[in-house]
């Protein structure tokens, strides 16, 4: 499906296609993502298969807003700022993760990266849904992030179930990933947002 407002109607088959356990390719303001029910411990494991991803390398997730990153996350004063004063956008925060996702996402590590992507189509997608899904990019693991839906097809192919196809992506780089330690910003992932355009939301 093309275009910024795609039929309900086809939306809702991508929100079923979730709740069934499967696999979505959808678009971020950065790179198309995969998206699966980050609740869910089988769809999850269908994400690390269809990337050919190590169980070492943790997946991020998307939530719709502030307050869903609340449900799946336990937010620091940091980090609660960061989401609210430059989400949407490119930026993934990490997060001690709640018992509600699924913990092959934190890969042992205990945190999760949560994203709100600056994309209307997939923070609906996410709303109809009622639930964070997978942040990962949509690619088999080392190889170059995909900027359109026949990117994301020609790697992963017969393992995604449903696309939402809006375009090309317009920032075309995956998002910055910080974590918060000792209340000091690390870079885990440089992108788009830099550190000092970071710092600098928090004033």
């Amino acid at each position: 499906m093309r275009g910024e407002e795609p039929e309900p109607g086809l939306l809702q088959n991508a929100v079923e296609s979730l709740k069934s356990g499967k696999l979505v390719v959808y678009p971020t303001e950065t790179v198309y993502g995969l998206g699966a029910d980050a609740t869910s411990d089988e769809a999850v494991t269908r994400v690390f298969n269809a990337k050919s991803r190590s169980r070492d390398d943790p997946v991020s997730i998307a939530v719709d807003s502030l307050s869903m990153s609340y449900y799946v996350g336990k937010l620091g004063p940091i980090e609660e700022t960061l989401i609210r004063k430059l989400l949407p956008g490119p930026l993934t925060v990490l997060v001690e993760y709640r018992p509600v996702l699924s913990n092959i996402l934190s890969a042992g590590t205990g945190k999760v990266g949560v994203r709100v992507p600056d994309q209307p189509v997939t923070r609906k997608l996410i709303r109809l849904f009622g639930g964070p899904i997978t942040s990962t990019s949509a690619n088999i693991s080392g190889k170059d992030s995909p900027t359109s839906v026949d990117e994301a097809l020609n790697q992963l192919g017969s393992s995604v179930d449903f696309v939402i196809d809006v375009g090309e992506s317009l920032i075309g780089e995956s998002s910055t990933v910080v974590d918060v330690v000792e209340g000091e910003i690390e870079i885990v992932r440089e992108g788009p947002l830099s550190k000092f355009e970071i710092e600098s939301a928090l004033g």
